[in-house]
């Protein structure tokens, strides 16, 4: 299988670490921005960067709302990013396959 059947948007490193460390939680389930900044150990800019690539695919949902005065982001992996997270997984798994033949 090519290389080119991997998913580009997930396929950039820090991309693909945000979307398996979102695919971890439950579906429907989210978690809060400087959580998830903190477990990557990525700055608040390079994962907004990141988090707006996969949220114009559609692959992550962002629902900014206030607790309290506080604002706050949280954020999860869509059914269609779960769907193409499937998908990187296989198609990955395929390739490597392919490479020790």
């Amino acid at each position: 299988m090519p290389e080119e059947s991997l998913d580009t948007v997930i396929h950039a490193p820090a991309r693909l670490r945000i979307v398996a460390t979102l695919a971890t939680l439950g579906p429907g389930d989210e978690i809060a921005f400087p959580r998830l900044r903190a477990l990557l150990d990525m700055t608040a800019g390079n994962l907004s960067t990141h988090l707006r690539k996969l949220e114009d695919a559609g692959y992550v949902a962002v629902t900014k709302t206030h607790e309290g005065r506080t604002p706050v982001t949280y954020l999860k992996l869509t059914d269609s990013g779960r769907a193409a997270f499937r998908a990187y997984q296989a198609a990955l798994a395929d390739l490597l396959k392919g490479a020790g033949t």
